[in-house]
């Protein structure tokens, strides 16, 4: 019994200062944290969600779940062979180009009227705080921060591990000029010693101008967030960016609700929505949308052409690693067929060209 509790309390102080290295970030406080009892969004201690939204759905037992993800083998979860990818030289394209660049999983650049994006991006190929312990696929990482240019907007959905990686994060500080995210994320920006005035919080349903003619929104999503014990002490978000000539849906995380129908009407429609499809399962589908959801999502958006992302690069879940392409284009083909934008990774999709075709780059691949 003395030998089992000493190992206890070993274990649990390991823990207490593992966690309290800089990747964990910091939870807001202070003068941030009132902001956040101001939201509207922000109710019993933490943000919610528009309906209730469970972390796991009723006929799903919490223990067996765990059970699986510990013990239980999964076919082809991991892909045998290299995903294929293209190295697109970033820094040299034209300001001029109205361009989008996926990096696999939910990580991408978009380069619109003269302005440099980049959305959740996750250079150092572990999607998790423990190294090694949830690694990227073959071939996926042909990108790091050194090949990015500077950045005007680093967007982040949701301060998730796989969206907000601190590795990369830090080698990206040099070349960012402004950070925005949802209320709260801005704690561990902070703590990590990014400039204050270079950071925007936004709450659902804000805007921000980006020049003339060009306004970043934010949206509702339906998820959650936390990086270490807490839950929810930060707001997860969509974005929207509009043009005079295109309006972008970025969706981050989050399963299906009302919220996607009300701002395709809010909105008027989308040239292009990016929505989540991979990492899914039927006992979390309330937090991440399965395919089939993904294509109503993108309908209920009114979306001229579909990007389903969050797939690829990270094993977050059960399914097959290609699972999720290969659903929602049967899926896709089955029905009033939408035009899905599938490019490899590092492909650039040219955002003014709806005529743009791509190949099935996962077919044939073990």
């Amino acid at each position: 019994m003395i030998i089992l509790v000493s190992a206890v309390l070993l274990l649990i102080t390991a823990i207490f200062f593992y966690i309290r290295q800089p990747k964990f970030g910091k939870a807001p406080g202070g003068e941030r944290l009132e902001q956040l009892y101001k939201s509207p969004n922000y109710k019993d201690g933490q943000f919610q969600n528009i309906h209730l939204t469970p972390n796991f759905t009723e006929d799903h037992s919490p223990v067996k779940i765990f059970f699986n993800f510990l013990f239980k083998k999964f076919p082809r979860t991991r892909p045998v062979d290299e995903i294929p990818s293209v190295k697109t030289d970033l820094k040299d394209l034209s300001i001029h180009e109205n361009v989008l660049v996926w990096f696999g999983h939910s990580s991408y650049f978009i380069q619109l009227e003269g302005k440099r994006f980049l959305i959740d991006p996750v250079f150092s190929g572990n999607a998790s705080p423990i190294p090694n312990s949830n690694k990227s696929f073959t071939g996926t990482d042909v990108y790091s921060a050194d090949d990015m240019p500077e950045i005007d907007y680093l967007l982040i959905t949701h301060d998730h591990y796989d969206h907000l990686d601190y590795a990369t994060i830090m080698k990206l500080k040099p070349k960012v000029r402004h950070i925005v995210c949802g209320l709260g994320v801005g704690a561990h920006f902070e703590y990590w010693k990014f400039d204050p005035e270079r950071i925007t919080e936004k709450d659902w349903n804000e805007s921000m101008p980006i020049s003339d003619n060009f306004t970043l929104y934010t949206a509702p999503a339906r998820h959650f967030s936390g990086r270490s014990f807490s839950r929810n002490n930060t707001l997860w978000l969509a974005f929207i960016l509009q043009t005079d000539g295109l309006k972008l849906y970025l969706g981050g995380d989050g399963g299906y609700d009302t919220h996607f129908a009300e701002i395709g009407e809010k909105f008027g429609g989308f040239d292009l929505a990016l929505l989540e499809n991979g990492q899914y399962n039927q006992a979390w589908r309330a937090i991440h949308l399965l395919p089939e959801e993904g294509l109503k999502a993108a309908k209920d958006l009114k979306a001229k052409r579909l990007f389903p992302v969050h797939s690829s690069k990270f094993r977050l879940a059960h399914h097959p690693w290609d699972e999720p392409l290969k659903t929602i284009t049967e899926l896709n083909d089955k029905g009033d067929r939408l035009p899905l934008v599938t490019p490899k990774i590092g492909e650039i999709v040219y955002l003014n060209d709806t005529t743009q075709v791509f190949s099935k780059w996962w077919e044939g691949i073990n």
